[in-house]
């Protein structure tokens, strides 16, 4: 007999907020590629965990460029965190702001995906996460996937992203991914 399905309510948030297609020419989002392969990924497994259970995933994406646009949950906060969430009287947020922060709070378990910027985390993610304060994060696993045009594979980085997890309660696994070169490695649907 097959164990019952335990599902997951994984959230993965998106790193880089980049919308111009760079001089030299390629994606204006490099990791549109990694967040397809790690969809893809996710949607086929199924994990036991156990004898008693078996893991599937219930996907949500937080992407920075739809959170801090126009109309967008954080648009009236800005990137700069100026109205960060843990200042606000929570009845004066907005409704897309509050269910944005009831998702996180409701997760299972993040996922990071990220590219490097400048050596280190991207504004667009520290100003995504770091507008929630902690408390919507606390005792959960995270993970971490970088990803870099070149050899390195944003795994500086990742370094990074550790320690801001760590400080936000959502402990990252010490496993790390990270994908190299990834315009030679992946497809844009992600394969």
């Amino acid at each position: 007999q097959q164990p019952p399905i335990l599902t997951l309510r994984t959230i993965i948030f998106l790193g880089s907020a980049r919308t111009i297609i760079p001089p030299w020419g390629g994606d204006s989002r490099l990791g549109d590629r990694v967040l397809h392969y790690v969809q893809h990924h996710l949607a086929s497994r199924t994990a036991p965990l156990g004898s008693d259970y078996l893991i599937k995933h219930d996907v949500h994406v937080i992407d920075p460029i739809k959170a801090f646009g126009p109309s967008g949950p954080l648009s009236h906060s800005g990137g700069e965190l100026s109205a960060p969430t843990f200042f606000a009287d929570p009845s004066s947020l907005p409704p897309a702001t509050r269910a944005l922060q009831d998702l996180i709070r409701s997760a299972d378990c993040y996922l990071i995906i990220s590219p490097e910027y400048n050596h280190t985390v991207p504004p667009a993610l520290s100003g995504l996460m770091g507008s929630f304060g902690g408390s919507n994060y606390k005792c959960r696993p995270s993970g971490i996937v970088t990803y870099s045009p070149g050899p390195f594979a944003g795994m500086r980085a990742a370094m990074a992203i550790q320690i801001m997890c760590h400080e936000l309660g959502c402990l990252p696994v010490s496993k790390l991914c990270g994908f190299p070169t990834v315009a030679e490695l992946l497809e844009t649907d992600g394969t």
